[in-house]
């Protein structure tokens, strides 16, 4: 049975969204299956009827799929996550086995390393990724020709696997004898290292001259691995000049990756650089309303608007908040809204040990910059002195929500419209300056830490 179930749960993975999946199917089991009923081990009641109610069709249908009873299908609340075995229930035989497992299971991955997941028709697109995904459909109409290669950077959460992998999985769809491979660099690495070891290099590169697309993920982490720097220096080549098309991500660009050889850094904007920023405020909504029409989740403007307002990270942790909040209010019999109003809501990502007042963000971004807070709040243009202070007042706009005005009396200088144009300085500065961004994050770390 437990073979089975994978198959069911597999099917069921790529008819939901992963923030429901996760939540309602990932730790089900199968507990008893007869000629004619099943019985499905969940949490809690609160599982039972969210999946009655919101997902029974997709149950019946990958239960049908599998040769699984769908007549009589009911819910059991178990004390573990461990399957349990009825004393009623007859020992499956290899032969009733095989009756019920079907012919080929199913899988959430093709033999390409794509995740069929990914489309482009469940990608949100807003003003903070319609260039790059503009750039990925012009891919997809002609492949190898205008954008290749397709270098996409950007944080983490914010959505550069799901397009890339949206680009192969249409590029298969259109053509399914055309050869793609997906693959992290790390596993690139990993399996150049091993064919090496056991004397089949040669036998490496031969593999990537067959594709008629490569879409390498992570590209960041090749740093210091100079033989698969020189390995991939080659297939890029050799696929470029066959016009096979070559899609590379990272989370940042090539020119800021520490010990990249030039000439790679080099070839891989020849066409350009695409990034995928943080969300404004309208893409966040718009992100949480898609999300939760795709969950099935009745949820009310205003609670799309509180949470947009108060996730300030990526789009990762935008989903994870819908969730849970979901969840809070299915539990609780409330909903979204009125769960936020009474106080029971509230934002993990931004809200958890927040500090308690601005000079203690202030004191810390001076220490970080080896700085007194008056120093640091001084009429000063010194460079570094200049910098740290518009990263305060970031800070204060960003983690506490403080007006211009406020910031203007905190760090000591003449208005709001300073404050203003320093705020949308370190915004801009962040989009391609990857030294801020990490400095931030160990600001943020000793803020918060």
């Amino acid at each position: 049975m437990y073979n089975v179930w994978e198959n069911v749960l597999a099917e069921i993975e790529q008819k939901v969204s992963p923030a429901n999946y996760s939540t309602w199917f990932q730790d089900t089991s199968l507990l008893s299956s007869t000629d004619d009923s099943i019985i499905i081990g969940v949490k809690n009641s609160f599982h039972i009827k969210q999946l009655q109610t919101k997902f029974i069709d997709i149950i019946k249908e990958a239960l049908n799929n599998n040769h699984l009873p769908t007549k009589n299908i009911s819910f059991e609340v178990q004390a573990t996550n461990k399957p349990k075995v009825r004393a009623h229930e007859v020992v499956a035989t290899p032969e009733s086995i095989r009756n019920h497992l079907p012919l080929k299971k199913s899988s959430p991955t093709n033999n390409s390393g794509l995740n069929i997941k990914y489309t482009l028709d469940n990608f949100i697109v807003g003003s903070n990724n319609d260039l790059a995904v503009a750039a990925a459909k012009s891919i997809i109409d002609a492949p190898g020709t205008r954008y290749n290669p397709f270098f996409l950077y950007g944080g983490s959460g914010l959505g550069k696997t799901h397009l890339v992998q949206a680009i192969g999985n249409e590029l298969l769809k259109r053509n399914p004898d055309y050869k793609i491979l997906y693959t992290p660099i790390s596993d690139f690495y990993a399996d150049f290292v091993n064919h090496v070891l056991n004397g089949k290099g040669k036998d490496f590169n031969n593999k990537f001259r067959k594709l008629d697309c490569l879409i390498i993920d992570d590209f960041q982490l090749i740093i210091g691995k100079d033989k698969s720097q020189e390995e991939f220096f080659n297939i890029f080549n050799n696929l470029h000049q066959l016009n096979k098309q070559i899609i590379v991500t990272s989370d940042r660009l090539p020119s800021q990756i520490k010990t990249l050889d030039d000439r790679l850094a080099n070839r891989l904007t020849w066409a350009g650089a695409f990034d995928l920023q943080l969300p404004k405020f309208e893409d966040k909504c718009a992100i949480l309303r898609a999300k939760a029409d795709l969950m099935g989740a009745e949820i009310e403007q205003e609670a799309i608007e509180y949470i947009a307002e108060n996730t300030n990270t990526n789009v990762r942790d935008l989903e994870g908040e819908l969730s849970t909040i979901l969840l809070m209010s299915e539990v609780r019999g409330l909903t979204p809204l009125e769960l936020i109003q009474n106080g029971s809501a509230s934002i993990h990502s931004t809200s958890k040990l927040r500090p308690t007042t601005s000079k203690q963000i202030a004191e810390k971004v001076a220490k970080y910059y080896n700085l007194t807070y008056k120093e640091m709040c001084s009429k000063s243009r010194v460079t570094n002195i200049k910098t740290a202070r518009q990263i305060t007042m970031f800070l204060l706009s960003t983690e506490l929500s403080m007006s211009t005005t406020k910031i203007a009396t905190e760090v000591g200088v003449k208005d709001h419209t300073t404050v203003m144009h320093g705020i949308e300085k370190i915004k801009n500065d962040l989009k391609l300056n990857f030294t801020l961004r990490d400095q931030i994050e160990e600001i943020k770390g000793q803020i918060y830490g």
